[in-house]
């Protein structure tokens, strides 16, 4: 894959509010991807069209937000074989634990990654995407190095600046 991407599939346009975080991760690390709303219930034909034509367009990592059920990373894992990751939507009367069940407990050979529930894990999930791709794409790793001496940067001021604010007292 010369130019890969990554396909981010909600189960709900009410994810999108937590999953512009992963659209932020992937545009500040100089990741492509691509957005839709389908469902894994509701809409399962349309789900599998746009798996199998991001496949075949050289997307090399899936991403899948999804709350209660959380069934649609189980069902993008089925029809692809190349990595999926599911981020677990807070909300429903469990607040997200739920999702992250139903997201953790594949069946052994169908796996889903997974990570936090909620924004935290939306972040998450672009980074890992941009890990997996940057083992093939150095461009990609280093971007990812960057940032996080980017972070450590940011710690080590803020740090500095308590330690500042603590000698005036």
């Amino acid at each position: 894959m010369s130019n890969p991407f990554v396909c981010i599939v909600m189960g709900s346009d009410s994810d999108l509010p937590v999953m512009k975080s992963t659209f932020d991760v992937l545009d500040e690390l100089g990741v492509r991807w691509e957005a839709h709303v389908t469902s894994a219930h509701r809409t399962p034909e349309r789900t599998h069209e746009i798996i199998k034509s991001a496949e075949k367009r050289g997307c090399a990592v899936f991403i899948s937000a999804a709350g209660l059920a959380a069934h649609l990373g189980g069902v993008v894992a089925s029809l692809t074989v190349r990595p999926v990751i599911g981020v677990p939507m807070e909300g429903g009367p469990l607040n997200g634990y739920d999702a992250l069940l139903s997201t953790v407990q594949m069946p052994g050979g169908i796996p889903v990654a997974c990570v936090a529930i909620g924004k935290a894990g939306a972040k998450n999930a672009g980074f890992l995407a941009a890990q997996i791709i940057g083992i093939a794409h150095p461009d990609i790793a280093k971007n990812v190095r960057d940032q996080r001496e980017k972070s450590v940067r940011e710690i080590t001021d803020k740090d500095q600046a308590l330690q500042e604010e603590i000698d005036r007292r």
